[in-house]
């Protein structure tokens, strides 16, 4: 289920992409609930984690293929950007809210994805993933579904720790 899934979201990545050099990623490794991925483009490497969720209510709807990533763009100079993808396009104007222990985070949506609204939380954010055992993730979907998703963060560390040096 999970290579399925993970590679779903590799050719979701790909495709939704506007880099028009993209290489297939390549798996690095599998840390437990995370896997550590990377790919070349426009001449610099893409590396990020990449996760499915361990439940997804209701559970009488399709929610299509589900991931949260944390991305690393040097190129772009960009460093652990969190991002929620959904099988689905979101409500325009709504808010994905993250929930680690006591800790929430709002996204902004646009169509099906969701990043940290406010960019400066990021790095909180990724913290509380590596220190937390769960995380929660609050949608709704451009129909008014209101859906909600659990992740393990159980390998998240060690999978971030993988691509800490990606260049």
């Amino acid at each position: 289920m999970f290579v399925r899934s993970s590679v779903t979201a590799l050719a979701i990545i790909l495709t939704s992409s506007t880099l028009a050099a993209a290489q297939s990623p390549t798996r690095i490794e599998q840390f437990k609930a995370w896997g550590a991925y990377s790919y070349k483009s426009n001449g610099g490497n893409v590396c990020y984690v990449l996760s499915v969720p361990t439940a997804k209510e209701p559970a009488s709807v399709n929610h299509g293929d589900i991931f949260f990533i944390v991305s690393q763009r040097p190129g772009q100079n960009i460093s652990y950007e969190p991002q929620a993808m959904m099988g689905y396009a979101l409500k325009e104007g709504s808010k994905v809210n993250v929930t680690i222990d006591a800790k929430s985070f709002a996204m902004f949506v646009k169509d099906s994805s969701a990043w940290v609204e406010n960019a400066a939380e990021e790095p909180a954010l990724v913290a509380a993933m590596k220190g937390g055992t769960n995380m929660s993730v609050k949608a709704t979907s451009a129909r008014g579904t209101a859906t909600s998703y659990t992740y393990s963060l159980s390998g998240i560390s060690a999978a971030l720790k993988k691509i800490e040096n990606c260049k």
